[in-house]
């Protein structure tokens, strides 16, 4: 496998699913999209009317709302004026109100959508996935290879998923291989990226942590496959 850097998207900054809170007094309807919804890997808070959304708002505090606008009490829209006071959860409105003024009125009380009943599911998951996009911050960076990653942000590398106990001047010779596929380095260019220009170190010293790194991240060290020697000049990094 080649050199990839990853934007792991967008389960917020860990691995549980996003909670969304369903906002539908229609008891079929609800069940419908709750069904759909979870297939999605969505984890769905359902009310029935805007007070006992408010109640799970501030309770679990989801990450998107799917909005009605005709409930029993207060409308959608009060609900979605209340929250939009103190939050800026999004807010997908899904309703049969399907005259422009109710479309503007949503947007203007801070709706991020408006779909109209009748609607079809894949069109619903896909805008809750476009939404989801734009209100989640890309992971960080990481480079995977075979199976080894490297956590950009973290300064962690790991294989199979167990972290490699790795010295700073290891790390930083490893990251500045992988960032560079294909780029032949001479033990100069490394001893001048890594221990710094105007430090006098030997050139051995880049083979002795070469070979480290082969010892920890290579499936077979004495046959490297990640990093190759390029003879009489250096070393070079193949994903």
């Amino acid at each position: 496998m080649s050199v990839q850097m990853q934007a792991e998207a967008a389960r917020l900054s860990s691995t549980e699913p996003v909670r969304v809170l369903l906002v539908e007094d229609d008891p079929v309807l609800c069940e419908t999209l709750q069904y759909n919804l979870q297939r999605e890997q969505l984890q769905v808070l359902v009310a029935h009317s805007a007070e006992e959304a408010l109640h799970l708002f501030h309770q679990h505090q989801p990450q998107l709302i799917i909005l009605d606008v005709m409930l029993p009490g207060r409308s959608g829209f009060d609900f979605c004026r209340i929250i939009r006071q103190h939050s800026q959860t999004p807010v997908l409105f899904l309703t049969a109100r399907a005259a422009e003024e109710d479309k503007i009125r949503g947007f203007e009380l801070g709706a991020d959508d408006y779909l109209v009943k009748p609607f079809s599911v894949a069109e619903l998951v896909a805008r809750i996935r476009s939404i989801l996009r734009r209100v989640q911050p890309p992971a960080p960076p990481r480079i995977q290879f075979g199976d080894v990653t490297i956590d950009l942000e973290a300064r962690r590398v790991y294989k199979n998923g167990v972290e490699i106990a790795m010295t700073p001047k290891e790390y930083a010779l490893l990251t500045l291989l992988a960032t560079h596929p294909g780029k032949v380095f001479t033990r100069d260019q490394l001893l001048d990226h890594v221990w710094g220009l105007g430090t006098y170190v030997s050139p051995r010293t880049v083979d002795v942590h070469i070979r480290w790194l082969r010892a920890k991240i290579e499936p077979d060290p004495r046959q490297p496959r990640y990093i190759q020697t390029v003879r009489g000049s250096g070393y070079r990094f193949e994903g």
